[in-house]
């Protein structure tokens, strides 16, 4: 029998270098945003929610990305800390599936991812109430101006209700076109977050 290599080793038995070598090809083909993702929640009547937001960091604890807590996402996930998302990379012809847990990073990481971001996003977290009914575009513009002069040249902190969340993934697919619809599936499953993975390969 043949023996694997240490890469089609790490292969079998997790998904995280996997997807970390597809990331890099989506880097370079997707014009725009290769960590963009469809994060899709249930609020309380079992209704989905579906939108897109930027992965900003995985490794093997999963995949993270931030928000205002106070937002239909943030009130979802606070209520079932659970979550699916999907990355598709029409470049190359390529789909991420990921299903799991969630729970928030620590205020550490938020508080370090807060500060890179450029200083007049770090304003609109401040102004935007988000999900929230809006009564004109004056109203937000007004509010980005309040904030605006309130921190001045001045540090801008992160607001308490603007944290971030990390999919704890037990399941992770690996989705790819192939000729006559006969797609590759391959399937990372496992029964709970610090678990053993286990790989399958689906029919398309």
């Amino acid at each position: 029998m043949e023996q694997l290599t240490d890469r089609e080793l790490a292969l079998e038995t997790e998904p995280f270098q996997r997807f970390e070598e597809a990331l890099a090809l989506a880097s370079e083909s997707e014009p725009n945003d290769p960590t963009a993702m469809a994060l899709a929640t249930v609020d309380p009547q079992g209704m989905p929610n579906l939108r897109m937001v930027l992965m900003k960091d995985f490794d093997e604890r999963g995949f993270v990305f931030y928000t205002n807590r106070q937002s239909a996402k943030g009130c979802e996930l606070d209520a079932s800390f659970k979550a699916a998302a999907n990355f598709h990379w029409k470049s190359l012809r390529r789909q991420v599936r990921v299903r799991g847990e969630v729970e928030e990073v620590t205020l550490a990481e938020s508080d370090a991812y807060f500060a890179s971001r450029p200083r007049n996003s770090r304003i609109g977290a401040w102004a935007s109430q988000q999900s929230r009914p809006m009564e004109d575009r004056f109203s937000l513009e007004k509010a980005v101006a309040v904030y605006a002069a309130k921190f001045g040249l001045g540090e801008i902190p992160r607001p308490p209700h603007w944290i971030g969340y990390r999919i704890k993934p037990v399941y992770i697919e690996f989705w790819t076109d192939k000729p006559f619809r006969l797609h590759e599936r391959i399937v990372y499953t496992r029964d709970a977050p610090q678990g053993n993975w286990r790989l399958k390969r689906f029919y398309p």
